[in-house]
């Protein structure tokens, strides 16, 4: 359950896209997007309860990055479209049985992946 390989991060200028994928070992109800930035706190990007496909946001990232899955690969995705500079941030796949707090809460979840790291510039 516990096992969350990421890749798909890089460099890419303003305005471009991005796609990151998370590939997870075992089954969680919850599965999401943080992002961390040097000097910042952590923050919750998207996030996805597997077993509806309800999905939630941050407000800085609404319209332009997409959370989905694919349950055959047990893998989730989010798609960053419009990237802004200050998308650039380490970006951490995680999952977790889920809670009250919501699919963007660090709450809701217990494992996490080693982080991809995506760099947006101007």
């Amino acid at each position: 359950q516990g096992q969350l390989v990421e890749s798909g991060g890089g460099s890419v200028q303003a305005g471009g896209s991005l796609k990151l994928s998370c590939a997870a070992s075992g089954y969680n109800n919850f599965m999401g997007w943080f992002r961390q930035a040097p000097g910042k706190e952590r923050e919750g990007v998207a996030g996805i309860d597997r077993r509806s496909g309800i999905t939630s946001y941050a407000d800085s990232v609404k319209g332009r990055f997409t959370i989905s899955q694919d349950t055959a690969k047990n893998t989730v995705y989010l798609q960053m479209n419009s990237l802004k500079p200050e998308d650039t941030a380490m970006y951490y796949c995680t999952a977790g049985r889920g809670s009250l707090f919501g699919l963007t809460s660090p709450y809701s979840y217990t494992y996490w992946g080693q982080g991809t790291q995506v760099t947006v510039t101007s």
